[in-house]
């Protein structure tokens, strides 16, 4: 069964939109998240992804049309709730997915709104598969981006998303013609992502991005399986463990030879 069709079968999609707004399809949102992006932050998890991770911890968030819709007004008002905190946090609003490219005109909507009304800090968590000449204007807003390369093998990236390493590169590129502030994340999987080849092409590439600030080292885990389960939909990572802090320091090493600094759980 496909996952979307399995997802459609758990969740049923609820409508809280105001006539005539920008409407989102959203997943999910975090009123005092901390780990994506600097400081204190309010993340909206967007639904639809064209990308089929087989690590996705959010698999429930894979189809647009199963996210509940909000309009970008109801949104800025729950935003607003927080934003004087979120502010002295040094933090922001940041859209995670899904994939926020794959609804990049609500999303610039979103963040235009936030630094109207509250002066935010914006961030977009993304894997970099759009429409390149469609995001521009939704890059303009946006002060950070936090781009997840799931692999520079194009063998092992299509193995672990389904999809092609191409547009995920060429938005990379783009963020660098841009000298758009980002940060990289790549998740450590072992015996999937982690081969020293794989990092080292990767740690090349990067070496010539100057507008990377840093690279997250992200390590596997497995508290999603769950959801996979739930979905009736096979999990073919369940007997694969987090990365060992000998895995971990190991491929930090390697990804230092970019020249950018490297954060892990271990850093």
């Amino acid at each position: 069964m496909d996952i979307c069709t399995a997802s459609q079968q758990v969740i049923q999609t609820v409508s809280a939109t105001k006539p005539g707004s920008d409407v989102g399809y959203i997943h999910s949102v975090d009123s005092c998240g901390t780990v994506d992006g600097p400081g204190v932050r309010f993340i909206v998890f967007t639904s639809g992804c064209p990308l089929r991770c087989v690590y996705c911890h959010n698999p429930d968030a894979l189809c647009k049309t199963n996210g509940l819709q909000r309009s970008v007004d109801d949104l800025l008002d729950e935003i607003g709730t927080y934003a004087e905190f979120i502010k002295r946090a040094n933090g922001g609003i940041t859209v995670s997915g899904g994939e926020p490219l794959s609804q990049h005109r609500f999303v610039e909507a979103l963040f235009r709104g936030a630094k109207k009304r509250y002066g935010l800090h914006t961030a977009l968590d993304t894997s970099g598969h759009g429409n390149l000449g469609a995001v521009k204007s939704l890059l303009d807003v946006t002060d950070l981006v936090l781009l997840d390369i799931k692999s520079w093998n194009p063998n092992t990236y299509q193995q672990v998303t389904g999809q092609k390493v191409d547009s995920c590169l060429q938005f990379a590129r783009l963020l660098q013609e841009r000298k758009q502030p980002t940060w990289i994340r790549y998740v450590l999987v072992p015996g999937v992502t982690d081969a020293p080849d794989n990092l080292r092409g990767l740690a090349e590439f990067l070496r010539g991005m100057n507008c990377v600030e840093r690279i997250e080292l992200l390590s596997f885990h497995k508290m999603g399986e769950y959801k996979w389960e739930e979905l009736g939909i096979d999990y073919t990572l369940k007997d694969v463990l987090p990365p060992t802090r000998e895995q971990i320091l190991s491929a930090a090493k390697i990804l230092h030879e970019s020249g950018r600094k490297v954060v892990s759980g271990l850093s």
